[in-house]
């Protein structure tokens, strides 16, 4: 009997173990922690993506004007600073904020409509065998094709207007984000889907309330893609096709100094071009990914 006393008495020593003393630590000041890891200035402002993009292009800047001073003819390659200067000329004389206009206005209009239009093509295939068929034959046999191809037969068609130059934006924009979309609708998780469809939404319902919010990192990216596509794909059609009912974009305005050996407003007009590329992707589209998917946690 005692023996048993004894093991019960180990036993409850073994389950019950010692309590620990409680023990505070002091805390460091908040002043002297912060004056310890705060950053020094250049770490600081290296951490502002704007200013290390101006300097990987301040750097292309001057690599341009060296080349150009090194090779020493303006007809071939003017510097930098004599396009600068010819660029700022012609925005202050009216003319290619004029030709800008004309361009941005057949771009809104093309890359308006193959929005819309990818938009009904992804919701049709995602809603029926047919539409998936449908989308699979046209992407296969159109989105190889260039779009500049098809600028003849839309100059037949539509004739010398803004018509033929709609018809070619919207070829390049319509596919690929076309594909995209699609990309994005089928890698929408089932779970978001049953929710849904528990929900009772259907048709277009369930496209803009499940659907579009899920997959908009791939229909963002798919609207750059289409931007970038549509954007390129004007400015060789101007160049190809002149002025379009006797307005001419940027692309007719390079198309006019080459032809006038004025290279440095060829230079001029490219980087116009350039900047609205920069703008729209640095400024538009990186606040719309700004306000929704990394907002949502949906991408870094």
């Amino acid at each position: 009997m005692t023996d048993v006393v004894r093991m019960d008495a180990t036993i409850g020593s073994r389950v019950s173990p010692p309590v620990r003393p409680e023990y505070e630590l002091p805390l460091e000041p908040l002043s002297e922690a912060k004056s310890e890891e705060t950053l020094p200035l250049y770490q600081r402002l290296w951490q502002y993506t704007w200013l290390r993009k101006s300097l990987i292009l301040l750097c292309l800047a001057l690599l341009w004007e060296i080349a150009a001073r090194l090779q020493g003819n303006e007809l071939l390659l003017p510097p930098f600073s004599a396009a600068i200067k010819a660029l700022f000329e012609d925005i202050s004389s009216g003319i290619i904020p004029a030709r800008a206009l004309n361009s941005l206005n057949v771009l809104v209009k093309g890359y308006a409509a193959g929005v819309v239009l990818a938009f009904v093509l992804t919701s049709l295939a995602v809603s029926t065998q047919i539409g998936r068929d449908l989308l699979s034959t046209l992407t296969s046999m159109l989105n190889p094709l260039p779009p500049i191809a098809l600028l003849p037969l839309a100059l037949l068609w539509f004739g010398l207007g803004q018509g033929s130059l709609v018809f070619v934006l919207i070829h390049s924009v319509l596919w690929p984000l076309a594909l995209n979309m699609y990309t994005g609708f089928t890698g929408v998780p089932e779970t978001l889907r049953m929710a849904g469809r528990n929900y009772g939404l259907r048709g277009l319902r369930y496209v803009l309330l499940i659907l579009v919010p899920a997959a908009l990192p791939s229909i963002i990216a798919g609207l750059k893609i289409g931007w970038a596509f549509a954007w390129r794909t004007l400015i060789a059609a101007e160049l190809v096709f002149g002025a379009s009912s006797g307005k001419g974009g940027l692309g007719w305005y390079i198309f006019q100094n080459r032809n006038e050996l004025y290279t440095d407003r060829v230079f001029a007009g490219l980087i116009m071009v350039i900047l609205f590329g920069l703008l729209v992707e640095n400024v538009l589209f990186r606040q719309l990914e700004k306000r929704t998917v990394a907002r949502w946690g949906m991408t870094r």
